[in-house]
């Protein structure tokens, strides 16, 4: 190393770049600098430290086993950095900067306009981007840095990822109106015939909790030819009233429906009532920690009133799934 000659922070955010991005052209894109210049950047830590950081050969680029050292490193300076920043413009501004959350799609029609207006008009300096994905997609972006937050179902026990419990959100049936089983006031999972269930595709945490109540279940209700990769409860509940069967629902989307069908087509669980509980996860050394703060509090305070006490009784069903899909 070349005695007091530091990377700088540029040169720092070029290298997490090409790490997150695997590829020297889209990390110069997203850096908004030539790949030349970023090239020379990197080359010139390269050499001042005297290690190699990327495998330059390889597709996608990867770091070496040194230079996985130096990215972990960097990322914790970038972070010290970012807060710093943060935190000296908080005494003039108040709360203020860009917050990107992930919602996976089970949440984000019913959840999201809880808290987006009250959001907006209390922080009109944070620029809030939400978008729509899966858990897995979620957690893998996290990681990334390509997202600060998510908004899904708990817990996930991945490590380095800090959960923030928000609501339990109980699980009901959804049967099409033909069903026997309608008849019934509530409904004991033992009694669900696995072939007349309906899913949620690959990905979805609603899937993995549908089987976590009913094993063996098929992909298609009734119609064995047919491999239908559902992603919306919506349109798992058109297809149920459209055949036969049916599905799990969870009171985020139950209660928007209209009180006939909720009373014609769905039934409670019997107790322990099976539930999933919803939380905003992050990373744990975030330094938008005031952000997220600020996110939590404004969801917490435009919770509806059903969801503020949990059920007496319940059974919180997993995220991932416990066996392998057949």
């Amino acid at each position: 190393m070349v005695p007091g000659h530091m990377p700088t922070i540029s040169q720092l955010r070029y290298i997490l770049a090409v790490y997150e991005h695997g590829h020297f052209g889209r990390a110069a894109r997203a850096c908004h600098v030539s790949q030349p210049t970023l090239s020379a950047q990197i080359r010139k830590v390269e050499e001042t430290l005297g290690l190699t950081i990327f495998l330059r050969q390889t597709k996608p680029v990867a770091p070496t086993e040194k230079g996985r050292l130096l990215i972990e490193r960097a990322r914790a300076v970038l972070s010290a950095h970012a807060r710093l920043v943060s935190d000296a413009e908080g005494q003039f501004e108040g709360l203020a900067g860009e917050l990107t959350l992930g919602v996976i799609p089970t949440l984000a029609p019913y959840v999201i306009p809880w808290f987006l207006q009250t959001f907006s008009g209390r922080y009109p300096k944070v620029k809030l981007t939400i978008t729509e994905q899966t858990t897995d997609t979620i957690v893998a972006d996290l990681t990334r840095h390509r997202l600060d937050v998510g908004l899904l179902a708990i817990p996930l026990d991945a490590p380095g990822i800090q959960e923030r419990p928000l609501f339990h959100d109980p699980f009901y049936l959804y049967a099409a109106p033909s069903e026997p089983i309608l008849e019934l006031d509530e409904v004991d999972p033992a009694q669900l015939e696995a072939d007349k269930m309906w899913l949620l595709g690959n990905g979805h945490c609603v899937r993995a909790q549908s089987l976590a109540l009913c094993d063996e279940v098929e992909g298609c209700a009734h119609m064995r030819n047919v491999d239908f990769e559902v992603g919306t409860i919506e349109t798992l509940r058109h297809l149920v009233d459209s055949s036969r069967g049916y599905t799990l629902v969870p009171e985020t989307f139950a209660r928007l429906l209209p009180r006939a069908r909720r009373l014609a087509q769905i039934r409670p669980f019997s107790e322990p009532t099976p539930t999933r509980q919803i939380g905003l996860v992050h990373l744990e050394d975030t330094w938008k920690s005031r952000l997220v703060e600020a996110l939590e509090s404004t969801v917490r305070r435009t919770i509806p009133q059903p969801f503020r006490e949990p059920p007496s009784a319940l059974t919180v069903l997993p995220v991932r799934p416990q066996r392998v899909d057949g």
